[in-house]
């Protein structure tokens, strides 16, 4: 999971994460190299040539996009599997922080702007592949919702801080037999161009 999250509230249990260099902000600013890594993340080690054809990639593309992500220390070669002509690939952290107070300018906003496109398209994704043949019993309690509230800068910090602390009590406990991955999509931002004072 790949997060951007304007002066972000800490979310207990870090381990596994990973805070955001101005290089790999540069590196990540593509949304396609999110969808790798967060598939990496989530589905485990791969090669190109899976993720080529998950992504409907040409499988040369998805290596230059694996490497670009290797150079910027957020994947690495699985050397336990595979060999030189079939390289398989792994994340080294669990998410991606990115502090927008810490590290904003242009590499922030275009890595927030990769996020966004890389969220839409996994939701594009849903829409085709997962919601027609979602078994009942868990489409029963999918959520495919937004809501529009007024609030201030700092109702909108509160509001993201008790959502994160929700989102990270279930994420860190141990999962039930039964249990498997859910997407949970988080945006929160003024619905119109706000200017400054």
């Amino acid at each position: 999971m790949s997060e951007s999250a304007g002066d972000r509230p800490h979310i207990p249990s870090t381990e596994g994460e990973f805070a955001l260099d101005t290089a790999a902000l540069r590196v990540l600013a593509h949304p396609m190299r999110l969808a790798l890594l967060n598939e990496l993340r989530d589905q485990g080690p791969a090669t190109a040539r899976q993720l080529a054809r998950r992504f409907e990639l040409d499988s040369g593309a998805a290596s230059y996009h694996l490497r670009r992500l290797a150079a910027g220390g957020l994947i690495e070669e699985d050397v336990d599997r595979g060999n030189r002509r079939d390289r398989w690939w792994r994340a080294l952290h669990r998410t991606s922080q990115h502090d927008p107070a810490e590290r904003g300018g242009p590499e922030g906003r275009a890595y927030t702007q990769a996020v966004v496109l890389a969220a839409a398209e996994r939701l594009r994704r849903a829409a085709a592949q997962a919601v027609p043949g979602m078994p009942d019993e868990w489409f029963a309690v999918s959520a495919f919702t937004d809501f529009t509230v007024r609030l201030t800068p700092d109702e909108l910090h509160a509001l993201k801080s008790e959502l994160f602390a929700v989102v990270a009590r279930y994420r860190d406990k141990e999962p039930a037999p039964g249990a498997v991955p859910a997407t949970v999509q988080y945006q929160a931002f003024p619905a119109d161009r706000v200017s400054e004072p």
